[in-house]
């Protein structure tokens, strides 16, 4: 009976509540989740992929599917953590228009200078290579003069580039990174710089060009992210601003 009552007035401990300690306590942990987050989704974009030149709806929506996997892979590492949203930065306060308007023009701000960055990119490029070609853009074409292709691709690109990536590179990754013991200020711009290279490479279907561009891109927003205190918001909203710029010039030209 005493062995009974001792089991029974002990704390239930699931597989999932250790997993959530490991991934909050054990530096292996989260490491090994960092690198399962894009495992799994390059084997994912590896296997599903097509290689044919008439496929590039279907090789959107591949990728575009690969990045929610990533964002649901995190959803779930935070709620086992037990960690709310705000820890990555969201904030669902009611809005009131003084929060609102500062929230845009902190917005227009990160913009400009995110814009910045993807032009520093593409200087330093040409000092070190002369004048670069400019990024593969083709898997875009099927947008070309085509309205309702491009109001379904701002859509889909609003929910999976400029929410979906702001949480993976910058929200995820910085915080992520921080955490294996790089919180000191050296630490901090460390894990920028780091989420802002992977970034990058994971533009690489734009090719080198494409690739420099957004790694100087990603470290405005980086910076911006960690200078803002991880007003998330801000960011997303700042991405958005330059996928309808770039949609709307790919349906154009």
């Amino acid at each position: 009976m005493q062995l009974e009552h001792y089991f029974k007035t002990q704390p239930k401990h699931t597989f999932l509540n250790t997993l959530g300690q490991l991934l909050k306590t054990n530096k292996l942990a989260k490491i090994t989740e960092l690198i399962l987050v894009f495992l799994i989704v390059i084997l994912f974009v590896s296997v599903f992929i097509s290689e044919e030149p008439s496929d590039l709806i279907y090789n959107q929506a591949i990728v575009w599917f690969a990045n929610i996997i990533i964002l649901a892979f995190i959803f779930t590492g935070v709620k086992l953590r037990g960690e709310g949203l705000s820890h990555f930065g969201f904030s669902f306060k009611k809005i009131t228009l003084k929060i609102g308007f500062k929230t845009f023009l902190q917005s227009i701000i990160v913009f400009i200078l995110a814009i910045a960055g993807f032009i520093i990119g593409s200087i330093i490029m040409a000092n070190i290579i002369g004048i670069p070609e400019p990024s593969d853009m083709s898997n875009y074409a099927y947008l070309k003069d085509n309205i309702g292709m491009l109001l379904l691709t701002l859509v889909g690109v609003y929910i999976v580039a400029s929410f979906g990536e702001e949480v993976i590179y910058r929200a995820f990754l910085i915080n992520r990174i921080s955490e294996l013991g790089l919180s000191s200020k050296t630490g901090k711009i460390t894990a920028v710089i780091i989420s802002s290279i992977i970034f990058g490479l994971a533009h690489y279907s734009w090719g080198l060009m494409g690739i420099v561009q957004t790694s100087f891109m990603g470290l405005a927003l980086g910076f911006s992210y960690t200078y803002l205190k991880k007003r998330i918001w801000v960011l997303i909203f700042a991405h958005a601003y330059m996928d309808t710029i770039l949609m709307v010039q790919l349906y154009l030209s």
